[in-house]
């Protein structure tokens, strides 16, 4: 038993190291992809942080939103995390691996622990920018410890849901325009940038079961000086590590299918 845990995990470290590696090789994907949170706090936090027209409670509209722009930037970078697998697949590297002794749950985790790190590095540019506009944002270690846990875990789910949806749709034409579908209703039913409490009655039973709610109320409790979580520290981790396993589990099921 233990044997096959410690090769699970080996395993899973090694997809991981090797998805990393190309990060490190090419990181201009993740300065590109911090273009757009940066917009959205220089331009969009600004404006309505004047308006105040949304209410915040102790919190500026620039410290409450700063959050939800992390959380949006962890989604839409691993919401497209899929499409590798399709290149993958293209380009016959995928083969090999199927055909491999590895855990097929390894292969799924390991990738998904990858985008962990894509996730952790948005954090740090988002850190950046905050500081520059003067944001609110603990440095304790403890809260930032809490906020890489919820920006690895968040990674984590939404790159195992983008694997999901390649090994479904299967050709890269499909995937990015299932993506771009998902990724803003996603964002705009979550409490990212406005309270549920605002929210008319029917998407608030939306943003009750959108993951992203939870990932942004768990930032928001550990990232911003004065932020609370509405639901609970624990109700945020409990769900976003169930739809983990459960997208997991999903996925699992669903990778071998890519080659046919």
């Amino acid at each position: 038993m233990w044997r096959g845990v410690l090769d699970f995990i080996r395993q899973t470290s090694a997809i991981a190291e090797a998805e990393v590696r190309k990060l490190l090789r090419d990181p201009t994907e993740v300065f590109t992809r911090s273009v757009q949170p940066a917009l959205w706090l220089l331009v969009f936090g600004q404006v309505f942080g004047r308006l105040r027209a949304i209410p915040t409670g102790p919190l500026t509209y620039l410290d409450f939103m700063t959050p939800g722009i992390l959380a949006q930037s962890v989604l839409f970078t691993a919401i497209f995390y899929g499409i590798a697998i399709i290149w993958e697949r293209d380009l016959g590297i995928l083969q090999k691996m199927l055909v491999s002794p590895a855990y097929r749950s390894a292969l799924v985790l390991g990738k998904a622990v990858s985008a962990g790190a894509r996730g952790a590095a948005q954090a740090v540019i988002i850190y950046v920018i905050a500081l520059v506009l003067g944001i609110h944002v603990r440095f304790r270690p403890d809260a930032v410890f809490g906020v890489l846990v919820a920006v690895v875990l968040g990674s984590a789910v939404f790159a195992t849901f983008s694997l999901i949806v390649a090994c479904i749709v299967k050709t890269r034409e499909r995937f990015m325009g299932i993506g771009q579908v998902l990724t803003m209703p996603l964002f705009f039913a979550s409490n990212a940038i406005y309270p549920i409490e605002v929210m008319p009655a029917w998407l608030k039973v939306i943003a009750r079961v959108n993951p992203l709610t939870y990932l942004v109320d768990m930032l928001r409790a550990w990232m911003v000086v004065g932020g609370r979580s509405v639901f609970g520290a624990g109700t945020d981790l409990m769900v976003q590590v169930a739809a983990l396993v459960v997208l997991l589990a999903i996925a699992t099921k669903l990778y071998p299918t890519v080659v046919a």
